[in-house]
């Protein structure tokens, strides 16, 4: 015989799977159990004892209708002494009667009770297929097997006991605050104000871990990187079970199988129980080889059959009304979608996310085994959970002395610390307090806490590609002590709101698109609440100047917009900016200097740096901005300089290199005030005399031109200290360059027509050293740099890079 333990091979094969097993399901199991006994019991009786015992009946009466079996005496008195006993001959052998009890078993006995134990043996296997097939089924199994993995890690992970004491621990603490709120509300505290800490769940639980409790069950690093691993994966397995519902459309069809199976069962066994009798009449025709055709049979075990048949049918009756209060569970309830209401309550972990399909069905399933796995498991379903353990694994990552050694000095000369793609924010920054400057770039889900008042000295913020949220208590610091804010975004919509709080700011950089329409953008209109701003820097595509800037127009000093090539049509708005000191119109499109910059009569500094700008005619008018000392019209196609330029005796510093002027007129060095002048990278050929007028002049510039002699009078412009004449036509360097005494840096670097020659007739000795442990490949042998340096002792040097390839170059002396 098969023994019973065969059979586990129709059951589940991994312990683990019990937690997908409800009370129904291991309910059924036993019943399951119970029935295959039944029919192994039967079964086993059925092949070791005999089946039917007959004996042949010599009479039948005609008025019979039916043999029928004599039935069984109980009247004992009627019983013989067994010494007067005496049988009737059949003169039958034993091979006969056996040929009869097999004749009579096969055609006289009912179906029903020759094969109802293999018919129990049966009927329990497919009850037991049924019961756990979507374990065993390729398409089920696989998820089952993952999702099983996943919970028992979660379940047992350092992270879920921590995330879940610390907010147990914090909601006793809302208690306690809520008792204490309540209790003062008597006191004239209005109703809403202790409402604010109920709000506070996980969110505000990272400070609290890593600062206020740092000794409370400190998780290493190992664990921690298991843990993130750990949301990985839930992420993962989320996707791609809520995609389908194939586990619950197993489950369910498997119950609908076994409620089928159970009203056939019922049906049949009902109608046929009764068939099942200890007596049974045979009639076949053997008279040619018994000489009898008559049998009068007893089944030898229909009693127990008997009996275990309607034990049978009461488990059967059990086994189906369990399934169909499964099949009610499945169809009354929602199995498709689970909510993580009741975890949020009880934990205060808000953002739960509620789940869908597959993975509810399972969901639902381990609730019904315990539902504490699925509150440990909504750990892993929560984004600030994730956030705060790449918190503490980025405070593991980036302590305070790793941060220290990161500092710098940047342009403002503040120490600066710059964090570029980082998981977050780490809390050891706040132990840096003599930070005073913050650059984060591409940063995700920052955080600014309210610990941020610990850096005392913080006056500068640069956030570039951040996307940022920020403490209450964070938002009150940085509007006192913000200085300088630096903003890099994507969309206008990124712009944080917080920035237009910022009551103490004097610098403020955008650098992103904002679209063409930006100008009635409603993130712009809350500028005029920045009272301090002075500078404000703007990188965008504008098509006009936005009217929020218009707001700050009364105390705003410097304005840069940087347009990438974008048109700028619309400036009048200029005109009201008349505290103005410092205006930069870069890459806007500029045909014509805008008449709206005439008005500013403070302005001290303009830069139109990278415009369309060809005639600059309009220059006369900038003799009414008497303060204009800069002035930038360098990176345009301007061909000419008109000799207008002579009414602007303010300027000390002009820039026109990188455009298509051919001659400079007389008129230019009428500016007598200039100390810087560049020219460099146009296509001028002479230089005039008039320059030597130019006594204040300390900068010079004309490389990249096509100068081919420089006036003597340019030597007499003591004061220059920077000369590049590099890139240029020159043959001939006169020897007045030694009136130059403050000259620091001399350009003659490339483009030279002929062997330069330096006359050596001057009062002063020239000593030249040349350089001749440097050689090149790729030099220029005509490349000549010159530095002067010391004290009225003037001392040349000469580097010439001589090239050795195949042959040595030649000309040059």
């Amino acid at each position: 015989m098969i023994p019973v333990t065969e059979f586990r091979q129709f059951t589940e094969q991994q312990p683990a799977f019990r937690v997908l097993k409800p009370w129904w399901d291991v309910f059924t199991d036993y019943l399951s159990v119970v029935m295959l006994m039944i029919g192994v019991f039967g079964c086993t009786l059925q092949v070791m004892q005999d089946k039917i015992i007959c004996l042949p009946q010599r009479t039948f009466s005609p008025n019979q209708t039916e043999l029928m079996c004599p039935p069984l005496s109980t009247n004992h008195e009627s019983i013989v002494p067994v010494h007067e006993l005496k049988g009737l001959k059949t003169n039958l052998d034993i091979q006969q009667y056996n040929y009869i009890n097999q004749m009579c078993y096969e055609k006289a006995l009912h179906w029903y009770a020759k094969y109802f134990p293999y018919l129990v043996l049966i009927h329990t296997v497919i009850f037991m297929v049924c019961s756990n097939f979507w374990f065993k089924f390729p398409g089920s199994s696989s998820k089952i097997e993952h999702f099983i993995s996943i919970l028992g890690k979660c379940f047992d992970s350092p992270w879920t006991t921590r995330a879940l004491s610390e907010v147990s621990g914090e909601n006793r603490e809302e208690k306690d605050k809520k008792k204490n709120s309540a209790s003062r509300s008597t006191l004239d505290i209005p109703i809403g104000e202790g409402n604010l800490e109920k709000t506070e769940s996980l969110r505000s639980i990272p400070e609290k871990i890593v600062v206020d409790k740092p000794a409370a069950s400190v998780l290493d690093k190992k664990e921690g990187e298991q843990a993130k691993a750990l949301f990985e994966k839930v992420k993962k397995f989320r996707l791609h079970v809520e995609e389908g519902d194939i586990l619950y459309m197993m489950y369910v069809r498997q119950t609908v199988v076994k409620v089928l199976k159970f009203i056939l069962i019922i049906a049949y066994n009902s109608a046929l129980v009764s068939k099942v009798r200890f007596s049974v009449t045979c009639t076949e025709n053997m008279q040619d080889m018994t000489g009898y055709r008559y049998f009068c049979c007893n089944h030898t075990m229909a009693h127990l059959f008997s009996k275990l048949s309607y034990c049978y049918l009461c488990f059967v009756g059990v086994y189906g009304l369990t399934c169909l209060y499964t099949s009610y569970w499945l169809f009354y309830i929602s199995l498709k979608e689970y909510s993580f209401e009741y975890v949020r309550q009880e934990t205060g972990i808000d953002d739960i996310p509620d789940v869908k399909n597959d993975f509810a069905f399972m969901l639902h399933m381990i609730d019904q085994y315990d539902p504490l796995y699925s509150k440990r498991f909504a750990v892993f379903l929560s984004e600030v959970s994730e956030n705060k353990l790449k918190q503490l694994n980025l405070n593991h990552e980036w302590t305070a002395d790793k941060l220290r050694q990161k500092l710098q000095t940047n342009s403002n000369n503040r120490l600066e610390l710059q964090l570029f793609m980082l998981s977050g924010l780490p809390d050891t920054i706040f132990e840096v307090t003599e930070l005073q400057s913050l650059k984060l770039e591409i940063i995700n889900n920052v955080t600014i806490p309210a610990a941020i008042a610990q850096l005392e000295d913080l006056q500068e913020l640069s956030l570039y590609q951040c996307s940022l949220k920020i403490h209450s208590a964070a938002t009150s610091f940085l509007k006192e002590n913000l200085k300088v804010l630096r903003v890099k975004f994507d969309d206008g919509r990124e712009l944080p709101q917080w920035m237009y709080v910022l009551r103490n700011l004097e610098e403020l950089h955008l650098i992103g698109s904002l679209g063409s329409d930006a100008s009635k953008n409603v993130t712009l209109d809350s500028l005029r609440e920045l009272k301090a701003l002075k500078t404000l820097m703007l990188k965008s595509n504008f098509t006009k100047i936005p009217q929020s800037i218009v707001d700050v127009a009364s105390h705003l000093q410097r304005l840069c917009i940087c347009n990438d090539g974008t048109k700028l049509v619309m400036l009048n708005n200029l005109k009201k900016m008349v505290n103005l000191t410092e205006l930069e119109l870069v890459h806007c499109d500029l045909e014509r200097i805008p008449h709206a910059i005439f008005s500013l009569s403070n302005l001290q500094t303009l830069n139109l740096k990278e415009n369309n700008l060809r005639t600059i005619e309009e220059i006369v008018s900038f003799q009414h901005l008497c303060k204009l000392t800069c002035l930038k019209l360098w990176h345009n196609s301007i061909a000419f300089i008109p000799e207008h330029i002579k009414k602007l005796t303010s300027l000390e510093r002009l820039y026109f290199s990188h455009n298509k002027i051919e001659i400079l007129p007389s008129h230019l060095f009428l500016c007598n005030k200039l100390r810087y002048l560049d020219l460099s990278n146009n296509d001028i050929r002479f230089i005039p005399p008039e320059i030597g007028v130019l006594q204040s002049l300390q900068y010079f510039s004309v490389s990249c031109n096509k100068i081919e002699n420089i006036p003597d009078e340019l030597f007499f412009c003591k004061k220059l200290k920077t000369l590049k004449l590099g890139r240029n036509m020159l043959s001939v360097l006169s020897p007045k360059i030694s009136f130059l005494g403050v000259l620091t840096h001399l350009e003659l670097k490339g483009g030279w027509s002929h062997k330069i020659t330096t006359p050596m007739t001057h009062k002063k000795s020239f000593m030249w050293q040349l350089n001749t442990q440097r050689f090149s490949t790729q030099a220029n042998p005509q490349d000549l740099v010159v530095q002067w340096g010391g004290e009225g002792k003037v001392c040349l040097i000469l580097f010439a890079t001589i090239c050795f390839a195949c042959k040595k170059k030649k000309g040059f002396r």
